[in-house]
């Protein structure tokens, strides 16, 4: 169940909205005069949804060049190739 907050709470209560956003690991909602307004969530919830958007946006970018091309790569192939970009990286970083 959502957590709706009134944004006035905000001020008056943040240590509690701080509590609820960290423990439960889900937003609070604030509404100002009965709608929604804003959105507070902790850190590790933003990143870990930013983090799966970015992996829905990759997919969804895949799956378009999948519908676009016939070229297909082998397991082998794609890590042969992030591994020599890998080793690239290190080499260019140590020197």
């Amino acid at each position: 169940m959502p957590h709706i907050r009134p944004v006035s709470d905000l001020r008056n209560n943040f240590a509690d909205i701080s509590r609820i956003v960290h423990e439960t690991q889900e937003p609070v909602f604030l509404t100002k005069n009965g709608y929604g307004d804003m959105v507070v969530m902790s850190m590790e919830a933003y990143e870990r949804k930013l983090f799966k958007s970015e992996i829905y946006f990759k997919l969804k970018e895949a799956e378009l060049e999948a519908k676009t091309t016939d070229t297909r790569y082998s397991h082998k192939e794609v890590f042969d190739e992030l591994r020599a970009r890998l080793a690239d990286k290190l080499e260019s970083d140590e020197v």
